[in-house]
């Protein structure tokens, strides 16, 4: 049993919203339903989120797009390899996650006790 967080951040790293997945489903399913209704400048993400479709919604949504294309891509669009680097905060709120034991061993077996252990872990985050 494997479960996947997508989240949204703000740029301290701090998460805004979160999306539980079976661990075999694709990052592009849940990139929409995170970012609806959330006025933003830019989105920066890994090169998973890399298809037109997003990239569009994106655009739509007035912000920037920093998504490395993938290596299959023809031709490559370009990203902000500066604001790029910024990525790292949402990996360390991933690392921050990690210190709480219920999180990181996936205690619970409903996804509804996972994802409340979820929330009540990042409120702790939110409050350092």
């Amino acid at each position: 049993m494997t479960t996947k967080i997508h989240t949204v951040t703000d740029t301290q790293g701090r998460p805004l919203r979160f999306i539980l997945t079976a661990g075999q489903a694709h990052d592009n399913t849940t990139a929409s339903d995170l970012l609806a209704d959330r006025p933003t400048t830019g989105v920066i993400a890994d090169k998973a989120y890399d298809n037109n479709h997003l990239r569009q919604r994106i655009a739509q949504a007035g912000a920037a797009a920093i998504i490395p294309s993938k290596r299959s891509r023809k031709p490559l669009i370009p990203h902000d390899a500066v604001a790029y680097k910024l990525r790292n905060r949402i990996e360390r709120f991933f690392n921050k996650l990690k210190h709480f034991r219920r999180i990181a061993t996936r205690y619970d077996r409903r996804a509804s006790h996972f994802l409340a252990a979820l929330h009540l872990a990042s409120a702790m985050i939110w409050m350092r």
